[in-house]
């Protein structure tokens, strides 16, 4: 009796779940993060004292766009989690990487950040990097 496992045309592939489940923590990690940004723009300058530790972390946590961002973010890990129950560590995490595309135009968008050159060749490069990685 045969007992490979054999796969079916159109079937969901336990590496493709493992992919889609990378590429949604991607997502929410990355939505998170842009609230987190929102949030700590909002306090403005944080300095970590420690007469005054306790009080900053509770600015942090009451703020919608903190709250919310670590939330959101939480949602991306659990899924991240999925995946590295699917893949290879080796083999996700550069995938994890692909939130530096989305971070530097949405943080130029959102943020009025500043995007140097060096930071488009960087994520470029990086982008390379993920699809080598995904080719083999």
């Amino acid at each position: 009796m045969d007992t490979t496992k054999r796969e079916f045309p159109g079937k969901v592939t336990g590496m493709q779940t493992a992919i889609l489940y990378i590429l949604i923590s991607v997502l929410f990690s990355t939505v998170g993060q842009l609230l987190l940004k929102g949030g700590m723009n909002s306090m403005g300058e944080v300095t970590l004292s420690f007469g005054q530790f306790f009080q900053t972390l509770w600015r942090m946590i009451i703020n919608p766009g903190v709250f919310f961002g670590l939330f959101i973010y939480g949602v991306g890990t659990i899924f991240w989690l999925a995946a590295l129950s699917r893949a290879e560590l080796s083999y996700a995490y550069p995938f994890a990487s692909l939130s530096y595309v989305i971070m530097l135009a949405a943080s130029w968008m959102m943020f009025d950040e500043k995007i140097t050159l060096a930071r488009i060749i960087g994520t470029v490069l990086i982008c390379i990097g993920v699809l080598v990685i995904y080719r083999n």
